[in-house]
């Protein structure tokens, strides 16, 4: 019998691609023996590598919102050798579909999207009501067509003692004191960020209580992290690290607290704590997939917009979310 070879094409954000691996899991419940490619941005491979369901990452040659005819073409002629199976496009867009087409997968299942009939040979309605969440929809392409998810397998990145303990010596960090890392950022926008005060005051309140506070986010997240170390104990270690060693201190952590990001899925997923901060997004749609998080989230009126700032100015959802209360929530599982 041969054994079944799967073409992934992955999302673009860091925190869809830790969803994605709800679908992987799927998958190899379903076919054990099943080989799984994943074509997906450079940045994601450190992700990938830490998922034991795939079998190699094919770096995209195309930059995020990149036409790019050419290099789609190319590479899926390039892999016309590998004799996939079948195909999953994740993303909506008609240029996402392109590759398996150019690669000659027989079987290329995605939603309807942009004008893809031809592109996809099994093409999914998306039941927004029933499929309700991001995770949701990535798993059901993995079942038969008009199945529902009966169970979201919950994303593990793997990180070892010896990972976690090379990452720890190479920035220099002391693992003396339990560690919370505090996530400021969010690529969407500000109206997911909580205020950078608030972190300052939590991490004040931590060092009291005994803890180290680790501020961790991408060199997008620089200013943020000097304001919060030059304001309270927190180390600022924004830009300092590579994803891998963030997946590994992460590991490492006491607990995390972050907004609604791509960090704060990667903390789910390696089994920490979290506590996660909801303002204009909602916890319904991409929650924390773990069964140790708490989601604070007020549910005011105004929420949630799903606005990149705040429509009102006055970011009531966050603002009001107390730095004692998140503190509880840590101290509680002390």
């Amino acid at each position: 019998m041969t054994t079944p070879a799967i073409l992934v094409i992955g999302p673009s954000w860091i925190g869809d691609m830790v969803m994605a691996q709800s679908l992987f899991i799927t998958l190899k419940r379903k076919q054990p023996g099943a080989m799984i490619d994943v074509v997906a941005p450079a940045w994601s491979v450190p992700v990938i590598a830490r998922m034991p369901e795939i079998r190699k990452a094919i770096v995209s040659p195309t930059e995020h919102g990149e036409f790019a005819l050419g290099k789609r073409r190319r590479l899926g002629r390039s892999l016309r050798e590998r004799n996939y199976q079948q195909s999953i496009v994740l993303p909506r867009s008609f240029k996402s579909a392109l590759v398996p087409w150019f690669a000659n997968v027989p079987l290329r299942t995605g939603y309807r999207g942009e004008m893809r009939f031809g592109l996809l040979n099994d093409i999914r309605e998306l039941d927004k009501g029933v499929l309700d969440q991001t995770v949701k929809r990535f798993v059901a392409l993995g079942l038969d067509a008009g199945m529902a998810p009966a169970e979201i397998p919950y994303p593990s990145l793997r990180s070892s003692t010896e990972q976690q303990a090379l990452a720890l010596q190479a920035l220099g960090l002391d693992a003396g004191r339990p560690a919370v890392a505090l996530m400021p950022g969010a690529e969407y926008g500000p109206a997911k960020c909580w205020p950078l005060a608030h972190f300052a005051d939590l991490a004040g309140r931590l060092e009291k209580a005994g803890f180290a506070s680790w501020v961790l986010g991408s060199g997008k997240d620089r200013a943020a992290g000097e304001w919060i170390a030059s304001n309270s104990p927190a180390v600022d270690l924004c830009g300092r690290t590579s994803l891998e060693q963030a997946i590994d201190l992460l590991a490492h952590c006491h607990h995390a607290v972050s907004n609604d990001s791509g960090l704060m899925h990667v903390a789910a997923a390696v089994g920490i704590p979290v506590v996660a901060l909801y303002g204009s997004t909602s916890p319904g749609f991409t929650p924390p997939l773990t069964d140790r998080a708490s989601v604070q989230y007020l549910g005011i009126d105004c929420s949630p917009c799903f606005e990149r700032e705040c429509p009102l100015g006055h970011l009531k959802c966050l603002v009001d979310i107390r730095p004692e209360v998140v503190l509880s929530e840590i101290t509680a599982g002390k």
